[in-house]
């Protein structure tokens, strides 16, 4: 898996790319994510559209970052999940927890009009 993250505008974007499955690489995203929640960012867009497969642990991540900034008042969207991810989050009914928007633009409306 390959992750890049960028802040702008008080929202950190995460675009993913590969499989989430659970390596070095989710720990390594997850401490990515804590550095930035340090420096008081509240908004996370997470770009699923280029992960081809996700698993339980993949889930379990996604779970962590959602959970991470709720925790803080602040609040995640997935943005435009590739089809094995949207199915897995159907599947364990996480697509009624996560919001979903389908591009960049969508996801920051979502999370200013959150904030």
């Amino acid at each position: 898996m390959k992750t890049e993250s960028t802040v702008s505008n008080g929202i950190l974007h995460v675009r993913l790319t590969g499989d989430l499955i659970g390596s070095p690489d989710t720990q390594q995203l997850l401490q990515s994510v804590d550095d930035h929640l340090g420096e008081s960012v509240m908004l996370c867009a997470v770009d699923l559209s280029g992960v081809r497969y996700i698993n339980s642990t993949g889930i379990g991540v996604l779970v962590s970052l959602l959970t991470k900034f709720r925790s803080r008042g602040g609040e995640l969207v997935l943005i435009n999940p590739a089809d094995h991810p949207r199915k897995m989050l159907a599947l364990t009914k996480l697509n009624a927890i996560f919001t979903i928007a389908e591009n960049e633009t969508a996801a920051a409306e979502v999370l200013k009009s959150a904030s």
